[in-house]
């Protein structure tokens, strides 16, 4: 296994995503891709729910007032920057693109030939979860790429 795709979400728990898969990939001495998806701007908009806001700082968090998908775009891409940063490795690659979030994750990981694809889950039941219909289950079903799944607990 030479190449992770990290999926990350707009939920203040992508940062265990991010740490989980940076440490699987650093253990099989692999190259690392972090992908954002996106999502409804409704979701960028809410108080203490967007870490696009920043790592850490979901008390003293406001609502991003964005006016068009490029403003989401350009948002993704620092909220991108500060996962690299905050994970310590310039060498890790970042995409943002928009779409359904299952499509767009498994055009990327065929176009990077992605060998494992990170993704959270964030049911208190992971499990169930994964079995009724969230992104990770969509994935699953349409991949032979190996997933490996951050189950997450919501605060």
């Amino acid at each position: 296994m030479k190449k992770v795709l990290i999926a990350m979400d707009y939920d203040p728990t992508a940062q265990t995503i991010a740490e989980a898969g940076y440490a699987l990939a650093r253990g099989i001495d692999a190259e690392v891709t972090l992908l954002h998806v996106v999502a409804e701007p409704k979701y960028y908009a809410t108080v203490g729910v967007s870490p696009i806001t920043g790592f850490n700082d979901q008390l003293n968090a406001v609502p991003l007032m964005l006016e068009s998908t490029k403003d989401l775009m350009d948002e993704g891409e620092k909220y991108l920057s500060r996962t690299k940063a905050h994970l310590g490795d310039p060498s890790i690659q970042a995409i943002i693109k928009e779409g359904e979030a299952e499509d767009v994750i498994l055009e990327t990981a065929k176009a990077i030939h992605a060998d494992i694809i990170v993704l959270g889950t964030h049911s208190r039941r992971w499990f169930e979860n994964i079995l009724m219909g969230s992104v990770a289950e969509k994935v699953l079903k349409n991949t032979n790429i190996p997933l490996y799944i951050v189950p997450l607990k919501k605060q």
